[in-house]
C-alpha cells in the first residue's frame, strides 16, 4: 500500500460511492461504507487506534497530540460520497503527465473535451500532473481528493513526531451530496472546538461564507378522467407543473446568476395526469433574499391555480443549512490561523465566498465553527472534472502548517 497523496486518491475514486437522495436509509447507499472501511483500515495502520466507522457510516478517529501546550481541539472533515449528477460506476482515472498546456481529449467518449477556454484554471498548471476520468463518469475528486489530503497529512505528522501539535480529529461523513452530511454526527463523540472541511475548488483559496439553503416541494392534486371524457373536466396535474415551471423567472436561474446572486433551481419533476411533484432548491447568501424567492414561488402558484378551479396546490419549505459567517465571524482566530497556513504552504491565499453547501455550513449552526479550505478539484459532478497532483500536495501542506500554527499560538 503506498502513501503518497496520489496513490491514495486513486485508490479512493474507483470505489463508487454515489449517494442516492431517493433512499431514506442512513447511509443512503450501502456501498459508501465500502470506503469507510477501507479509510479505517487505513488509519489504524498508521497508529490511529480509535479509528472506526460507525452505525450510520461516519469514519472518526484521533491523533493524539504530542504538545504539552493547551491546544484547542481541532477536526479536519471531507466526505465520502460522490453527487447523483452523474455517474459514479467504474471511475477510470487516467493521468496526464507534465501537463504541456491545450485543451484535454478524454479517452473514453470523444465528446468529451476539458477546454482551456471553459476551464481556465488549466493554464495554472503547466508542468503538472492532472487526474481526468476517461470521459464517462465522474471523478470523485468531490471530495476524494479531501480525503487523500488529510489522510496523507495525518501519516505526515505520525512520521515527524518533531512537529508539535495539539490533539487532530478525522471527520469523514456520508449523503454531504444530497444534504445530510452531517445528520447523525456526534459532536460529543468527536470533542472538536473548531473544525475545517477539505471540500473547495481552486489552490489558496478558502471559504468563510456559503449559500443559505431550503428545500421547497410543490405537490399538486390534479382532476384525472379517462381522456376520452375528458372536455372541460380534466385538468392534468403534470400540465399544471409544467405551467408553474414555465413561470419561474430565468434570470433567477442557476445558468444566469454568479458571484453572490442566488437562484431558484427545480431538480425534480414526478407524476402524473391525478398527482405531480416538483422539487426545488433556493438559494442566497442573504436571509432575506431567501425569503423573497420562496414567497416569489408562491406567488407564481397562486397565479396558476386559478386558471384550474378543480385542483390543489401545497408549497412546502425545508431548511437546509444557513450561510456559516454568521457564525465564523464569531472567532476570527479560525481564519486567520487557515490564512497564514495557506501563506507558508507557499501560496497567496484567497478568501470567498462558495456557490454551493459543505458539511461546515452545517456544523457551525451546530456548534462546530466549520470555514471550507481548499481541496484543488474543479467541474466538480461533471465528467471532465479533474485535479492536479500538485495541488493536491498543497492541499496536504496546507492541513500540515495548519496543525502547527494552532499549537504554535496556543
Amino acid at each position: 500500500m503506498t502513501d503518497t497523496v496520489l496513490d491514495r486518491f486513486l485508490r479512493y475514486v474507483v470505489i463508487d460511492t454515489q449517494s442516492d437522495p431517493t433512499s431514506t436509509a442512513q447511509p443512503s447507499t450501502e456501498k459508501q461504507k465500502t470506503l469507510g472501511r477501507l479509510l479505517v483500515e487505513e488509519l489504524l495502520a498508521m497508529g490511529l487506534a480509535d479509528a472506526h466507522l460507525d452505525e450510520h457510516g461516519y469514519v472518526y478517529a484521533t491523533l493524539a497530540a504530542n504538545t504539552d501546550k493547551d491546544v484547542p481541539v481541532i477536526c479536519f472533515c471531507s466526505h465520502m460520497d460522490t453527487a447523483p449528477d452523474f455517474t459514479g460506476t467504474d471511475v477510470k482515472p487516467n493521468i496526464l503527465r507534465n501537463y504541456a498546456g491545450g485543451d484535454i481529449q478524454l479517452s473514453g467518449d470523444p465528446r468529451q473535451v476539458i477546454r482551456v477556454s471553459e476551464h481556465p484554471a488549466l493554464r495554472d498548471q503547466i508542468g503538472n500532473d492532472i487526474v481526468t476520468t476517461d470521459g464517462t463518469t465522474l471523478l470523485g475528486a468531490d471530495d476524494k481528493a479531501g480525503l487523500a489530503e488529510i489522510i496523507s497529512a495525518a501519516q505526515f505528522l505520525v512520521d515527524n513526531p518533531d512537529i508539535k501539535h495539539g490533539t487532530i480529529k478525522l471527520l469523514f461523513t456520508v449523503d454531504e451530496e444530497i444534504g445530510r452530511g452531517v445528520d447523525k454526527v456526534d459532536l460529543k463523540k468527536l470533542g472538536a472546538r473548531f473544525a475545517y472541511t477539505m471540500d473547495g475548488e481552486t489552490a489558496g483559496h478558502i471559504e468563510d461564507e456559503t449559500f443559505s439553503a431550503d428545500g421547497v416541494e410543490i405537490t399538486i392534486q390534479g382532476v384525472a378522467i379517462h381522456p376520452g371524457f375528458a372536455k372541460g373536466r380534466m385538468e392534468n396535474a403534470i400540465k399544471i407543473a409544467g405551467a408553474i415551471i414555465d413561470r419561474l423567472p430565468k434570470h433567477l436561474s442557476p445558468e444566469a446568476t454568479a458571484g453572490k446572486d442566488g437562484f431558484i433551481h427545480p431538480t425534480g419533476v414526478t407524476g402524473s395526469m391525478e398527482k405531480a411533484t416538483i422539487g426545488l432548491i433556493v438559494r442566497d447568501f442573504d436571509d432575506a433574499g431567501l425569503s423573497e424567492k420562496e414567497a416569489l414561488i408562491e406567488a407564481i402558484v397562486a397565479d396558476v391555480m386559478p386558471d384550474y378551479p378543480g385542483s390543489s396546490c401545497q408549497v412546502t419549505v425545508k431548511h437546509q443549512y444557513r450561510n456559516m459567517k454568521v457564525v465564523l465571524d464569531r472567532h476570527p482566530d479560525i481564519m486567520e490561523n487557515a490564512l497564514e497556513a495557506v501563506r507558508r504552504a507557499g501560496m497567496m491565499p484567497v478568501r470567498g465566498s462558495i456557490r454551493g453547501g459543505t458539511d461546515g455550513s452545517r456544523l457551525s449552526f451546530m456548534g462546530l465553527p466549520c470555514p471550507n479550505i481548499f481541496a484543488g478539484g474543479h467541474a466538480f459532478h461533471s465528467p471532465l472534472e479533474w485535479i492536479s497532483r500538485q495541488d493536491m500536495e498543497k492541499a496536504v501542506r496546507t492541513i500540515v502548517e495548519l496543525a502547527k500554527i494552532w499549537e504554535e499560538r496556543a
